[in-house]
């Protein structure tokens, strides 16, 4: 049968979704666990409490919620999704937890993979997909972001535990031939700089007779370098941000809203700043989610399209970054 290819030249988005769980651990919570209180997370990070899921949720399930409400918004047929693209470097299935969304989903006419980029993960899988739209081969594609980082964290870390959540965000996209709402993007990695921020194997040496040793699988808790990982973000995400603007012929006063990875909120201002971005253009919602890794940019999308901030054809600059190092920004136009 030959394959058929549809005539398109871009890609316009149709609806966002998202889900959290219900479990809220504060700040004044950990501070129970920890040395550390909640003027001290505050004052350095922004967040005030996150989402833990609980031990019957995994990332499939979220990035199922988050991708159904998408759906919905988009009022589209299930049956017509061409491609489900996940986000997510804590799968339940280390062998991918996007055919499990798929299948939840009922979308059998969609092919459905994981995509691992960490903190740049959902803006990377935005990326990939808007390219595998434009070709041709495709109409519809469901873009997930979904995390569970509390699974990883060493809630004895008071450096680190205080960072992160779980949750879950989502983007419907569809290619069409009238015009392209996707305007440009950029990525890099850096892996000489890998080593600030990783989720590294933690392998036990063991035997399987006398003479064959072999490592069992398995992993450590998140080890960050905090210090090195907000140097790295105040300086290259106003680069990348900066080149993609004169390369698609945008200034940032064009910009109608700046959504970064929510990270730090410290981080979010000092971008913003270097780019003459006012901070009334700055969206944020780390205060109360924390670092949700690749869930981080649709969550943020999605609030702010429901509460109508974001409107139709507003337009939108936003940055992934983190582990890898990697780094990545886009420039579209929601609509």
């Amino acid at each position: 049968m030959e394959e058929i290819k549809f005539n398109q030249i871009g890609v316009s988005f149709k609806g966002s979704g998202s889900y959290v769980p219900d479990q809220i651990l504060t700040n004044e919570e950990i501070s129970q666990k920890v040395d550390t209180s909640d003027e001290w997370i505050k004052s350095r990070t922004g967040i005030s409490e996150r989402r833990i899921s609980r031990v019957e949720d995994n990332v499939a399930d979220m990035g199922y919620k988050a991708a159904l409400t998408a759906i919905e918004m988009a009022n589209w047929d299930i049956k017509t999704i061409d491609l489900i693209v996940l986000a997510t470097s804590t799968p339940n299935d280390l062998f991918g937890s996007a055919p499990s969304i798929q299948a939840k989903l009922g979308a059998s006419n969609a092919v459905a993979f994981d995509l691992t980029a960490a903190c740049s993960g959902f803006l990377f899988a935005l990326i990939t997909t808007s390219q595998f739209l434009k070709a041709g081969n495709f109409k519809r594609a469901l873009v997930v972001g979904a995390d569970q980082l509390s699974s990883f964290v060493d809630w004895n870390d008071r450096r680190s535990c205080i960072l992160f959540g779980d949750g879950a965000g989502a983007l419907a996209i569809e290619a069409t031939n009238e015009f392209d709402n996707f305007i440009g993007f950029d990525m890099r990695t850096d892996g000489e700089r890998g080593c600030f921020l990783n989720l590294p194997s933690k392998n036990n040496e063991d035997s399987i007779i006398d003479n064959i040793q072999f490592l069992s699988g398995g992993f450590s808790p998140i080890q960050m370098n905090g210090q090195e990982v907000y140097k790295f973000a105040v300086k290259e995400v106003p680069i990348i941000l900066d080149k993609l603007f004169k390369k698609t012929n945008y200034s940032s006063d064009k910009v109608d809203w700046l959504i970064l990875h929510q990270a730090n909120q410290r981080i979010l201002d000092s971008v913003g700043d270097r780019l003459r971005i006012p901070k009334e253009k700055i969206l944020s919602n780390l205060e109360k989610y924390g670092n949700t890794s690749a869930a981080t940019i649709p969550l943020m999308i999605d609030e702010a399209i429901r509460n109508h901030s974001i409107k139709q054809n507003d337009i939108i600059a936003t940055s992934g970054f983190g582990a890898g190092l990697s780094w990545g920004a886009a420039l579209i136009k929601w609509g």
